[in-house]
């Protein structure tokens, strides 16, 4: 992994001035001006000039609308709503906003976009009485408003902001953040939420995957028992052109169809029979039906400039040659150009209809299948020196992608990484995904070499987590697009925790460093064994013949004569979860804090609240199991004693089943907040659950959220315990006590209170 720091700021004195001007280009201090003095704002503006002092803001203020300022801008909104309250009707304080033309002049940037860098410029003066924010556009002016709520710093009880001025513009014109609602569907006003939050921290492209979580007329099968109207994706966009957000839709072809293909309707467009994964390439019908889908996203999101026609991972793209399917034959003059013959089928008809097309620009396409490619489309990744430099001189402008989650851990995205000195089962490399992610658009190659026009950054939902823990990284990562290099990812990271939550919220940063760590060890303290699903029908490098297993976690249970052995084999999985579970401890401390101090954010504290008792749940799980063993131990040492002690075994094994049911519940009513419920039928549809036959999506191996606790689900826990009781019914025949007729069912998701003993007969 790479280390250190990168920073890219100037210092100079400003002529004429007590100013001191600060540029983006070159190395500097560890903290930017802003930080230095107390401040901050993300992305880190690209010129800051900071006077001697500090200005205090109010305590009355008006807001005087100038040169092309309208009522209704939603900087004036902003403002309005953001600002501390005038305590009286005669201001002392004067916000003065104006959109003219050329009065913010942007200088040299990666993105050769003049008039779209132009369009989001602005400009801060702060003086004594007056604050004023220039732009050439409406969505520079918004971007200022939203930089100045950002500038402002309680202390007591006034506001204060740094007397200078800033003076912004993107490096990158697009900065997008991918959603995923593929396999849960949030609410209304929380996307809207979600998308305001984007606003916030300048991210101006919201592309939202919904597969069957949108009603398409077309395709009536696919649609999920709760899925979004045609009518609420409009008020959404709509919603989102008010803040300069364009929210995009998203959809997979010819790839990742698993949630149309699965359905017997559309299994006719498979281009393997036996595998839901992937669409006929060469099928004149499945391209038909892939055209319909995109044109009703598109009736749905008008206003909306992008759709994104995601030609992710086509894996098996011209090897199909069967009854249905025979991409072999056309594949003959090369697989990328039957991709490329592929993507202008569906691109074409999405470029007239007015849209611009982001695709996946990747395998099985080569630099000579770019030419066969239309030059309208814009790939949303760059492909490395051999690709670039192809789509430049073609024509095709490209993103810089990177994400803020892959597989690495659960339920929470691997932002701090977990050492191997504290894991049991050692990785080869390690994920950093703010540092990687943010160099990745700082400083890709690229930047020389492709026509570059923004960045997007994923929040993937394969492994089930709510987009709600992805905003760190959406926050942080995308303000490289804005300023590459700039601030220190640190820096970056506490201003982030400070707009995000308030002034009030208290060490974050380690709420975070436990939350990515207890995720880590969540999935490393249990093994890998067989798994009864589905098997594959292949991966990234061939089909499978036959399918391939998969592999599901577990965790080797003792038998009631080797609970000695088992604590012997188990003795570092027993003192890595003790350990964890005291970080569990100061974790939940710090979250009840925070809770209890801060006004926003609120929610996004609930649900890691909640995640974090699903950790806390394994690591007690782990060690009372440890302590069952130690009991069995005792009952084999202490013959006169051993039917108690079974019995206080037992009780621990209730207690398990109890702690995990009520951390379920906790979540599951946690994460209804914002999310619809996933269940098999609801609104006249059914959900036909059926897996992936090549990605093993953790959100969707159940229909609801047991996917959370699916492992244990699984564990035989309740043969083992059910194997203790018969140990413990044979000794209390023999000595003349009570048998036990309590049968346990590991399987029971009720609600029961654990009280000790066994019942009578």
């Amino acid at each position: 992994m790479r280390k250190g720091t990168m920073t890219g700021y100037r210092r100079a004195l400003a002529v004429g001035t007590t100013l001191l001007a600060f540029a983006a280009g070159a190395f500097s201090a560890t903290l930017s001006p802003l930080a230095v003095r107390g401040y901050g704002i993300l992305p880190e503006p690209q010129k800051v000039e900071i006077g001697a002092g500090d200005v205090r803001f109010g305590p009355t203020w008006s807001l005087d609308r100038g040169e092309g300022v309208a009522a209704s801008d939603a900087a004036v909104e902003s403002l309005t709503q953001g600002l501390p309250p005038s305590t009286s009707a005669t201001p002392v304080m004067r916000v003065r906003l104006s959109i003219r033309s050329g009065s913010v002049q942007p200088t040299k940037t990666t993105d050769p976009d003049t008039t779209a860098i132009a369009a989001q410029a602005y400009r801060i003066t702060v003086s004594t009485n007056l604050v004023s924010i220039e732009a050439n556009a409406s969505e520079g002016l918004f971007y200022g408003a939203e930089s100045l709520l950002q500038l402002l710093r309680p202390r007591g009880e006034s506001v204060y902001l740094p007397e200078g001025r800033i003076t912004d513009w993107p490096d990158l014109h697009l900065r997008h953040i991918y959603w995923d609602d593929a396999h849960h569907l949030d609410r209304l006003p929380e996307l809207k939420r979600a998308v305001r939050q984007a606003a916030s921290f300048k991210i101006n492209g919201f592309a939202i995957k919904l597969e069957g979580h949108f009603q398409f007329r077309s395709a009536p099968e696919i649609v999920e028992p709760y899925a979004m109207t045609p009518a609420e994706f409009q008020e959404l966009t709509d919603y989102g052109l008010r803040y300069h957000v364009q929210v995009i839709p998203y959809l997979d072809a010819p790839a990742h169809l698993a949630f149309a293909l699965k359905h017997p309707a559309y299994a006719k467009y498979r281009s393997f029979p036996d595998s839901n994964y992937e669409i006929c390439a060469t099928n004149p019908d499945a391209i038909k039906f892939v055209n319909g889908l995109f044109k009703e996203l598109l009736d749905a999101t008008r206003g909306s400039k992008f759709v994104y026609l995601s030609t992710d991972e086509p894996y098996y793209i011209g090897l199909a040659d069967n009854a249905q399917c025979h991409e072999k034959e056309a594949a003959k003059g090369g697989v990328g150009q039957l991709l490329a013959r592929f993507i202008s089928q569906v691109a074409n008809p999405l470029h007239d209809a007015g849209r611009t097309v982001i695709f996946w620009g990747e395998y099985p396409l080569k630099p000579a299948d770019i030419e066969a490619l239309p030059s309208h489309l814009v790939n949303g990744e760059v492909y490395g020196p051999d690709y670039d430099p192809v789509y430049k001189k073609h024509g095709i402008r490209q993103l810089i992608y990177t994400s803020t989650q892959g597989g690495e851990a659960r339920f929470f995205p691997d932002y701090f990484t977990l050492p191997n000195s504290r894991r049991l089962h050692p990785v080869a490399s390690h994920v950093d995904r703010l540092r990687d992610g943010f160099r990745t658009i700082s400083y890709a190659p690229a930047r020389g070499t492709a026509h570059l026009m923004g960045a997007v950054v994923a929040g993937w939902g394969d492994m089930g987590l709510h987009p709600d823990t992805f905003w760190l990284g959406y926050a942080t990562i995308t303000a490289a697009g804005w300023h590459p290099g700039t601030p220190a990812v640190d820096e970056a990271s506490a201003t982030f925790h400070r707009v995000f939550y308030g002034e009030s919220a208290v060490r974050m940063d380690r709420v975070y460093q436990l939350m990515s760590q207890q995720a880590h060890f969540w999935l490393d303290s249990w093994d890998w064994g067989p798994s009864k699903r589905k098997p594959l029908f292949g991966n990234s490098d061939k089909i499978f013949n036959p399918r391939q297993p998969l592999k599901d976690q577990t965790l080797a249970l003792p038998t009631s004569e080797g609970a000695a052995a088992w604590l012997k084999d188990n003795e570092r999985r027993l003192k890595l979860a003790a350990d964890f579970l005291a970080e569990n401890d100061e974790l939940m401390s710090l979250l009840q804090e925070n809770l209890r101090r801060v006004a926003r954010s609120r929610y996004n504290l609930e649900v890691y609240l909640a995640i974090a008792r699903v950790y806390r749940q394994n690591l007690e799980m782990i060690l009372d199991t440890g302590r069952i063993c130690s009991l069995l131990e005792r009952a084999g040492a202490n013959p006169g004693e051993a039917v108690e002690i079974y019995d206080r075994a037992i009780d621990l094994a209730l207690q398990i089943r109890q702690q995990r049911n009520t951390s379920y519940r906790d979540l599951v009513a946690t994460y209804e907040k914002t999310w619809f419920p996933r269940v098999p039928q609801a609104n006249g549809r059914t959900l036909l659950h059926d897996f992936d036959d090549v990605k093993d999506h953790v959100g969707d191996r159940t229909i609801d959220l047991t996917y959370t606790i699916e492992r244990e689900l699984h564990l035989p826990f309740g043969e083992w315990v059910e194997g203790i009781r018969v140990t413990r019914n044979r000794l209390a025949a023999a000595s003349g006590g009570k048998v036990s007729k309590q049968v346990f069912d590991w399987s029971d998701m009720g609600d029961h209170a654990v009280v000790g003993g066994i019942p009578e007969e």
